[in-house]
Order: C-alpha cells, then structure tokens, then sequence
C-alpha cells in the first residue's frame, strides 16, 4: 500500500500517515507500517524522528540519512518544531488557553514539563463539541490527548482517556470510528539547507465527514 508524500527532498520526507497504522513496528509487530510504506515508496530506508500515535492520522517527519535524523531529533528535543493538531473535544471550552501540566515522556518516565496552548476553532450546532486547535510546545506521550483530558475536554474517540459511551455514540450518530486527531500542520527550519519548511495535511474524509455532519465545516 502506497502513502501520501507531503514533502520530498534528498534530505527528509514528510509522509501523510492515515489513522489506523503505527509510525514503526518498534510500537507492535504489525507489518504495515507507516515506515515501510514511505521506504518503499522511495526505495530507500528512512529514519523515524517523529512520533504519531496509531489512531493519530497527518503529517509525519522522517529523515533519509543519519545525519539529517541527528538534526531533527534535536530541533524536536529544544522545541524548534512548530506542530499544530485538530482535534474534536467533548463540550466547549474556552476560547484559548494553555495547559501547563506535566507528563510522562514515556509510559513508566518520570512526570517533566508539558505544555500545550490552544484555540477553540468551533462549537458544534448539533452535539456538545467543539473543533480545537492544539499547539504542544513539548512533546511527551499523548500530550495532546491527555492535557485536554485534564482540562475536562477530552477527544472523541480516545478509547484510552475518553468516554466509551461518548465514543459509541459518535460512531453511531456521526461515522465517527477513529481517533479524532489529526497532526494538521508541521513547520521547521530544514535541517541542511537552513530554508523554512512548512506542511498542511489535508483533513481526511474519515474526520472531514463527521466534521461536517457536526456543523463544523473544514478548518481554517
């Protein structure tokens, strides 16, 4: 199976990822994985410096040489990626904010900073939610997915720190049967040529459907 290519140089490729397949199969032991897709799409290996969970669909960062992966390991570490996401909270909260609340970097980790600003892009007409914008200025495990749990908003669809009877009822009412999170927007500095590199990923219909059945329309 094939997969989007967002961006393309001799140095880095940004890869559309669907939800649904993991990053790498370090994760599980899946065959498909969004990893093999893109080295087979180039026909040449590609290094991981970019973590997206499994139901998290959009734009995702790979580098093609180790020095590149080097790079770009390090700019993700100082924070000198921008990444934006779109994610569909349960209720309305307020118009902007940030969650300043530690995470674990990984499961058994110790608690380190975390923060997260966002932005209420839209409240639903026909159901409690609202589209967000989130902005995590640090990247620890489902950052996005647990600061907006800890401010009483969570994702629809997270199965892991949602509601099932929330869930269970998007998946009926809207055809909403996937994490609703989607890695919207990367932007960095190019790690050789020094020039500013930025991606948009194009909502995917799985999320554009449900969406727009919610009176939300596309992002802007």
């Amino acid at each position: 199976m094939s997969i989007d290519l967002l961006f393309v140089d001799e140095h880095l490729v940004i890869a559309d990822k669907p939800s649904g397949l993991l990053v790498h199969r370090g994760w599980d032991n899946d065959d498909d994985v969004a990893m093999f897709r893109v080295r087979d799409l180039l026909g040449a290996y590609v290094f991981p410096v970019h973590r997206l969970d499994r139901g998290t669909s959009g734009a995702l960062l790979f580098a093609r040489h180790k020095e590149a992966a080097a790079a770009l390991s390090r700019a993700f570490e100082e924070g000198e990626i921008d990444k934006s996401y779109l994610a569909l909270v349960r209720g309305v909260p307020p118009e902007d904010g940030v969650i300043d609340y530690p995470l674990q970097k990984s499961e058994d980790g110790p608690r380190v900073p975390a923060l997260t600003r966002f932005r209420r892009l839209g409240a639903s007409s026909v159901d409690r939610c609202s589209l967000v914008l989130a902005l995590p200025e640090t990247g620890r495990l489902h950052q996005v997915r647990r600061h907006l749990r800890h401010i009483d908003h969570p994702l629809v669809g997270d199965v892991r720190h949602g509601s099932g009877s929330i869930n269970r009822h998007y998946r009926a009412t809207y055809g909403l049967h996937r994490l609703a999170l989607h890695a919207w927007t990367l932007g960095f500095r190019h790690p050789v040529t020094g020039a500013r590199v930025e991606v948009t990923a194009p909502v995917p219909e799985d999320l554009a459907g449900p969406f727009a059945a919610l009176g939300l329309g596309a992002a802007s």
